[in-house]
């Protein structure tokens, strides 16, 4: 009985539901049954065979010609290959006696005759698959002159192309998100203004709500992708070929924005100092009256200054109050007795099993408690459930959920390995330094993060830090670790 291998692909994820893997698996065997073959080894593909270089199929040509099989066999010949450099290859077996069955045809390909009808099944479809890349290009020329994008929308857009929608439906233009489109505007007007860098808008816009399409924050390739996507002007740019096309949909920021947000990123426009653009502006209020603190510049000083004409509390400096942040980081900072006594108790807790098999047990119950809200959901629109009885139950996994969470959240702990928590200890140990090495928007959040309370009393500042930055207890400092992932950068820049 000859050992063959068995070659299944499709081009997309839709093609599943169709031809799919499985069903030419089937086809397969019942092929090799019926011949008296079998099939020792699976090379399973997700991938449109008109392109070269396919990882799956070069491994499986490599083995054949190691002599690893007697001979392979293919659902189709357009399962297998799509271009002719490819089906070359293919061709080339039978003469190092390798054998090649199609599943489809009954080819012979140690005949002349075999070998031709075969070599016109692939350049036929070859053919197809060129004549088809060249209706789709033209097609999606003719929507991009229409000024519709036939892509995926980027994100702040909503597509109109899906399964659901009707032909005149798709070629509406991209629709606004209700609820991203504002975040990426946001965004782009925070960028504008200067004071955060690439890195600084990750936590920003992650505490805002902006996520990516798989619902994930945006990483710092994401938020240059955004920024520099004209697309949001109202214009379509394709990358590739770099032609230009005035598109249809509703524009999310002005050309001028977005103009100076390229500047800013080529360096050529820097932050301008202005009276509404300081440091700590916003973030400190008058203790006797509580009222905000406006700014004015003087003889090359920066002064906040009680709005109230008649409150006791008149100026501070700028430098002054950046001196008190500083005095209360260095009081605030863990000494060297600390980290290592903190380390030690990270130590002993990653060794007590129970208690981590304790937390995964609560994860699973959290993953069984959504799962059952989503069958909750699908019972719903099957009609099998009420809408009462429906709303009853979601409310009592709800309040399940919940709990579970609270139960979670005190374990934060489990989520870091101890490779983030040395990092985040020494970040702790170097809290002044990192503040003096730290960019305008770093600091600030740094101020707005760390301290709760932050008030002019007359003229002294007035600072209250957080209860876990006081604290020397690993489990009320362990849920900040992965906030503070922003902050490694300036700690990199302190370390040099």
């Amino acid at each position: 009985m000859k050992q063959c291998f068995g070659y299944v692909r499709v081009s997309t994820k839709k093609q599943e539901e169709g031809v799919s893997l499985d069903a030419q698996r089937d086809a397969i065997l019942a092929f090799a049954e019926q011949r008296n073959l079998t099939v020792t080894k699976w090379f399973e593909e997700k991938q449109t065979a008109a392109k070269l270089g396919r990882a799956v199929f070069n491994g499986m040509m490599k083995d054949l010609r190691r002599g690893a099989a007697d001979g392979v066999i293919f659902h189709k010949i357009d399962r297998s290959v799509r271009n002719l450099s490819d089906w070359d290859a293919v061709s080339q077996l039978p003469n190092l006696g390798i054998d090649v069955h199609i599943v489809t045809e009954s080819i012979d390909f140690n005949s002349r005759g075999g070998r031709l009808t075969a070599d016109i099944l692939a350049v036929i479809a070859a053919d197809f698959i060129r004549n088809h890349q060249a209706e789709v290009k033209k097609g999606q020329l003719g929507r991009l002159k229409q000024g519709l994008y036939p892509f995926r929308a980027p994100i702040g857009y909503l597509d109109n192309n899906t399964r659901r929608t009707t032909p005149k439906q798709r070629d509406l233009p991209k629709r606004i998100c209700p609820i991203k489109g504002p975040l990426v505007r946001e965004m782009f007007e925070l960028y504008a203004t200067g004071e955060h860098s690439m890195r600084s808008l990750m936590p920003e816009m992650e505490k805002r709500g902006l996520r990516n399409h798989a619902g994930k924050p945006l990483s710092k390739h994401g938020i240059e992708t955004i920024l520099r996507n004209p697309f949001y002007t109202g214009l379509i740019v394709m990358q590739r070929s770099g032609d230009v096309h005035q598109g249809i949909h509703e524009p999310l920021v002005t050309p001028s924005m977005f103009k100076q947000v390229q500047e800013i990123k080529a360096g050529k426009a820097g932050k301008k100092v202005t009276r509404h653009n300081h440091l700590y502006r916003g973030l400190f209020r008058c203790a006797l009256c509580g009222g905000p603190m406006s700014l004015e510049r003087q003889k090359a000083h920066i002064y906040y200054r009680c709005q109230q004409s008649d409150c006791p509390t008149t100026t501070v400096r700028e430098d002054n109050l950046e001196q008190e942040v500083r005095s209360h980081l260095r009081a605030l900072q863990l000494s060297e007795e600390d980290q290592a006594k903190l380390m030690q108790e990270w130590e002993a807790w990653l060794a007590k099993d129970e208690r981590l098999a304790k937390q995964r047990s609560v994860a699973l119950q959290v993953d069984q408690i959504k799962a059952r809200l989503e069958r909750l959901t699908d019972l719903l629109i099957d009609g099998t459930l009420g809408k009462d009885e429906f709303n009853t139950r979601k409310q009592r996994f709800a309040l399940e959920m919940r709990e579970k969470q609270a139960e979670l959240q005190k374990a934060t702990i489990e989520h870091l390995n101890a490779h983030e928590m040395q990092k985040f200890l020494e970040l702790m140990k170097n809290l002044a330094g990192l503040y003096a090495c730290a960019k305008p928007a770093e600091k600030r959040w740094m101020v707005q993060e760390w301290f709760s309370n932050r008030t002019v009393d007359g003229r002294t500042p007035c600072l209250k830090p957080q209860n876990w930055l006081q604290s020397r207890d690993l489990g009320q400092l362990a849920p900040h670790v992965k906030q503070h992932d922003p902050l490694f950068e300036p700690l990199s820049r302190i370390s040099k």
